[in-house]
């Protein structure tokens, strides 16, 4: 018997296991209406940040943005258009997507859905209609007709509502056309509204997502038009506004719209895209007084980075450019969270990406 025939191969065997092992789905939501046709699969290495063959994972419309529940099983997918929609989908082992259901989002351009922590409710902002509405999530992922709909409009304002998520009891949304953060809290298996601003945003900055640290203590606001982060802290009394900073580098002088914002999982740097300047701005975080501090704009060698992600290895960060059709990977510094771009791959009107 050929023992160093045998050892050689075990070894190969077991490479080929962990070669696996690090890799894993990327989704990808996208818009319609030119050559995507809608969700598509890229296989993503977490150790060599390399991008696999794209696969179209779910033909669909407009899926502009979607959302894992906690077990990774089911997608939640909206669908903007004629439709106003919000999708249920079943995750295959093959990674291919099935849709379980479809619900109305009860208003026009829905443009953001998550998931509470439990997997068992979901809410979808609806930027047309400016209302946000609230899911429970059957077993099987499905979806019952929304339960609550809070609606944002007045007489005098109309509401934007860009985002909204869950903290254990908690439920916020932001609202771009009213430049507010409102909190509601659960009680009797309802939302009621505790707050309507959480804290007073001056000006017209058009707060559209934001980021919570693990334990809910502070909060960072992206404002689409104000082209800055608010920070605010909660305090016993409520939330105060503990910050205030720009994401453009101090040379630019062109147009800006600030879109997604996201912590490094240790929370010790934050990052927030700018559509115009087209670059990543890379800010350090003092965990102590929840204050940041800019360190990098860098470009995201594409055009409109509506959305971007962090790997779940944490190595990684991932930029959706809508207009120029590609995904632009960068490599995170560990040491000081900095990125450096390695390369890109096109994709079709990318808009949104998930791990």
């Amino acid at each position: 018997m050929n023992f160093r025939f045998l050892f050689l191969a075990l070894i190969t065997f077991i490479l080929n296991l962990n070669c696996n092992a690090q890799t894993i789905p990327l989704y990808v939501g996208t818009y319609t209406d030119g050559d995507s046709e809608g969700i598509y699969k890229l296989d993503f290495n977490t150790k060599t940040g390399e991008l696999g063959k794209i696969e179209l994972a779910l033909k669909i419309n407009n899926p502009s943005f979607i959302s894992y529940t906690p077990n990774k099983k089911n997608i939640y997918a909206v669908g903007e258009g004629t439709i106003s929609a919000i999708n249920a989908l079943k995750v295959n082992t093959d990674g291919s997507l099935t849709i379980l259901n479809t619900v109305t989002s009860n208003g026009k351009g829905p443009c953001h859905v998550s998931v509470n922590e439990k997997g068992n409710k979901a809410v979808v902002s609806n930027y047309g209609g400016g209302n946000v509405s609230v899911y429970n999530l059957n077993n099987d992922g499905s979806l019952n007709e929304a339960f609550q709909v809070f609606d944002h409009n007045t007489e005098n304002q109309k509401a934007r509502a860009h985002s909204a998520q869950f903290y254990k009891d908690d439920l916020f949304v932001s609202d771009l056309g009213r430049n507010a953060i409102y909190q509601y809290n659960l009680k009797n298996e309802n939302y009621q509204l505790k707050s309507e601003a959480i804290v007073e945003m001056k000006g017209n900055p058009g707060p559209r997502h934001f980021a919570l640290t693990k334990y809910g203590q502070y909060i960072y606001i992206i404002n689409e038009y104000g082209g800055s982060i608010t920070s605010v802290k909660r305090t016993a009394d409520g939330f105060k506004k503990i910050d205030e900073d720009s994401t453009l580098d101090a040379g630019y002088t062109g147009n800006n719209s600030c879109a997604d914002i996201h912590l490094s999982k240790d929370e010790r740097f934050l990052y927030g895209s700018n559509r115009g300047e087209n670059s990543i701005a890379v800010f350090e975080r003092n965990k102590e007084t929840g204050t940041i501090y800019k360190i990098q704009n860098i470009s995201v060698h594409g055009d409109w980075p509506r959305n971007f992600t962090l790997d779940p290895s944490g190595k990684f960060l991932l930029v959706a450019n809508q207009k120029s059709n590609n995904i632009s990977v960068f490599r995170i510094h560990s040491k000081n969270g900095t990125l450096s771009f390695i390369y890109d791959v096109k994709v079709h009107t990318p808009v949104c990406l998930l791990f």
